[in-house]
């Protein structure tokens, strides 16, 4: 006589479904039989994008976005880089006009003998991505596979790369799924969609950088900060040290937007100079990062050990053995000229004289994308020549007719465009407008905040 109670019960999706539907709490058998069984293609698109609604429309518990998290980095390979002596920490942004942050910060940080595992993404929408930043340096390859990835981590210390097969592919099928199925922005899918990627790379901590503000996804404060609530508590839940900044995102960071471009002030940054805002961003978050790895006591001492780094040039140096470690040309750091080159430049002029009153960010993302410098949809190339160098930003007086910014086209029907969504997004008033603090806030342990 056979013995039924002895048979494993079978999964079922539908199950699922019904009970996150009905605002019931999935349990952590139900979260990794509902991944396991997507990544390995037994239950199809349909029920998981019911699922995934059923997610955004009921929101999650912390148990259950820890439990997904979980599931996602499991889907696949989790690196050891334990054989690495000194400790790893990585950065996450996510997404702004003008961000290039990760581009100074990884070789920065690098330099002071801090291990930099950074696995990146690509541009989509308003936002510019690291690799598509990455890929304008000639020759420079985002795709390498893991053993490759560990080589150039282990002799300069710090890599930069794309999402590899091995890596998390639950999230891979997860987000192309919720990016046709309107299911994106659920701030606990966007969670563990993050931190499922970086905890795979064997961190043993993470700085994550939250922006808020007109060019950030989440444009209200109160959505930053529980996103970054949620992803500390996450991290937190799964072993790793794990602090989050909420930084302002109201304007673009910098004064270039574009890939070309954005190298070109990167190389600025690390030789000590370059605009302001990015470089007290990039120094205040280096710091975290130094205090994470362990190398300095304070996020003060960090700061100032970054400053000397990029004074005595070993930051530049690090990003030039990165950049030939992956096969790019390190000549562009030393002639930018190497760089592609948009073939005509034209300026927006304010109209009136006055001060800078207000940007809207998002809008000025969104003109580099006309220009060609980002993507619509996945599968849009990306012309690393074109974008927008700003001349003036919130609070600068300008005169009347006074170039605001400059934009790099290879399409004269695509820089009018620009131009015309340009001139509507940057207002000047008569007035010197309340500057916004760069760095609103810092949370950790579990929502500590100060």
């Amino acid at each position: 006589m056979t013995d039924l109670g002895s048979a494993p019960a079978k999964f079922r999706a539908i199950d699922v479904i019904r009970h996150k539907r009905d605002g019931l709490e999935l349990n952590h058998d139900e979260i990794e039989g509902l991944v396991h069984a997507y990544t390995v293609g037994d239950v199809p698109d349909y029920q998981v994008s019911a699922w995934l609604m059923a997610v955004v429309l009921r929101g999650m518990t912390r148990g259950e976005t820890a439990a997904l998290t979980e599931a996602m980095l499991h889907s696949g390979e989790v690196l050891d880089l334990s054989s690495m002596p000194q400790k790893k920490v990585d950065k996450h942004s996510t997404g702004g006009v003008g961000d290039k942050t990760s581009l100074v910060l990884a070789p920065l940080v690098a330099a002071a003998g801090i291990a930099v595992p950074m696995i990146s993404g690509r541009g989509l929408g308003h936002t510019g991505g690291t690799l598509d930043k990455l890929e304008a340096i000639p020759g420079f390859n985002v795709n390498l596979p893991v053993a490759e990835f560990r080589r150039v981590l282990e002799t300069c210390g710090c890599a930069m790369v794309g999402q590899t097969p091995e890596i998390a592919p639950a999230d891979r099928k997860l987000y192309a799924l919720r990016d046709v199925t309107g299911t994106v922005e659920s701030p606990y899918l966007i969670c563990a969609s993050i931190m499922s990627k970086k905890l795979a790379e064997g961190i043993d901590a993470l700085l994550l950088d939250v922006k808020t503000g007109s060019g950030a996804f989440m444009k209200k404060e109160k959505d930053a900060a529980f996103l970054a609530e949620l992803m500390v508590e996450t991290g937190e839940r799964m072993g790793k040290q794990v602090v989050a900044l909420i930084t302002d995102m109201d304007q673009p960071l910098g004064k270039m937007i574009g890939n070309a471009l954005e190298v070109m002030e990167v190389v600025e940054i690390l030789r000590g100079h370059g605009p302001e805002d990015l470089r007290e961003l990039c120094l205040h978050l280096a710091g975290w990062m130094l205090q994470l790895g362990g190398v300095s006591n304070t996020v003060a001492e960090g700061t100032q050990l970054s400053t000397q780094l990029i004074s005595s040039g070993k930051a530049l140096e690090k990003f030039k053995q990165m950049i030939e470690l992956q096969g790019g040309d390190s000549g562009v750091i030393d002639d930018a000229s190497r760089l592609s080159q948009a073939k005509s430049r034209a300026d927006v002029f304010s109209p009136t004289a006055g001060f800078v009153a207000s940007m809207q960010c998002e809008q000025i993302g969104t003109a580099c994308v006309i220009l060609g410098g980002g993507r619509e949809r996945k599968e849009d190339s990306v012309d690393p020549a074109v974008g927008i160098v700003l001349h003036k930003k919130v609070g600068d007086p300008v005169s009347a007719q006074e170039p605001l910014a400059t934009i790099h086209y290879n399409s004269p029907p695509r820089a009018q465009e620009a131009a015309r969504l340009i001139s509507r997004s940057i207002q000047v008033g008569d007035a010197v407008p309340a500057k916004r603090p760069l760095i609103h806030r810092v949370i950790q342990k579990s929502g500590d905040q100060r």
